[in-house]
């Protein structure tokens, strides 16, 4: 197999579309499935499902998608050192939440696309929970993260910010926890929205079970920014990094409860594997963010 067969496998793979696929590399749709087969050939795996209305990636698919970009990006990386272009060039791929885009991110990447203008950036977004899973399969260089309590050994983080979790309610909901006059938010007695997984759902339920609470949960989303709309809707009381509260538009629904857990606050940053920041493209990023955040 050669640069270009992993090239058009992986368009193949984004598109999950042959005849788009061969539109896309300029093949004809005989020769973009020769290639897939060839593919498939030397590697003994089927690479895609299909049937007559859907093309999905193999399980083999899946893991030979993060073998190919990774060698995509090394062979640049070489090429662009071999030709003695500037020293940093190629590509990098960067994983953050929607929040962090638009909060942590615009001033970062404005800075690193001036400095490394041959640097190719890709921005993948999703729920903050999958960051770091996402850069220890390999599939991501970089992912804007919660440091988690307990870190993987291979994994380096450069906190950037802390920001404190709080407990929301709708407005009415409020109202009527303001009116009970306890000392302390019941959480026995209040239905709960809360993340499915991530480092406040752990956080929350480490600190339940200290209380001996069994709480009501009324409902479970992916994601920190999902919350802040079910909690306006009337699903419960909600909890949330302040950070995303402050730039979801919902802000202005909710309201911030007092008399509540403290729980540990987020610090949020960058992480990395200690293999990644070995290449030239992602020292480079990661340096820029240290001196940004000094």
């Amino acid at each position: 197999m050669d640069i270009q067969e992993l090239k058009i496998f992986l368009t193949t793979a984004d598109l999950l579309h042959f005849g788009r696929a061969s539109q896309a590399c300029n093949l004809s749709p005989s020769a973009l499935t020769r290639t897939i087969q060839r593919l498939e050939e030397q590697l003994g795996q089927i690479l895609f499902i299909r049937d007559n209305r859907t093309v999905q990636l193999s399980p083999a698919g899946e893991q030979f998608r993060i073998y190919a970009r990774q060698a995509i990006r090394d062979f640049e990386s070489c090429r662009a050192s071999m030709a003695g272009r500037h020293p940093v060039s190629g590509n990098i791929s960067l994983y953050a939440s929607i929040t962090a885009v638009y909060s942590l991110l615009p001033d970062l990447l404005e800075a690193y696309r001036k400095a490394y203008p041959e640097v190719q950036l890709e921005l993948h977004t999703g729920a903050a929970e999958a960051a770091v899973a996402q850069v220890e399969t390999g599939e991501i260089d970089i992912a804007v993260a919660a440091v988690p309590d307990r870190r993987s050994a291979g994994i380096e983080f450069l906190p950037i910010m802390t920001t404190p979790l709080v407990f929301i309610a709708g407005k009415e909901l409020a109202v009527s926890i303001s009116q009970r006059g306890d000392e302390a938010l019941n959480l026995a007695q209040i239905p709960l929205v809360l993340p499915q997984t991530g480092l406040s759902r752990r956080r929350l339920d480490k600190w339940l079970k200290k209380n001996h609470i069994v709480p009501d949960i009324s409902t479970e989303v992916s994601g920190n920014e999902a919350i802040i709309p079910m909690v306006h809707l009337g699903g419960g009381v909600g909890i949330v990094p302040q950070l995303v509260l402050d730039r979801s538009p919902f802000h202005d629904d909710v309201v911030v409860l007092d008399r509540t857990p403290q729980l540990e606050p987020y610090v949020v940053g960058l992480c990395s594997s200690k293999r990644n920041l070995q290449k030239s493209v992602v020292k480079s990023f990661w340096q820029l963010a240290v001196n940004q955040s000094v």
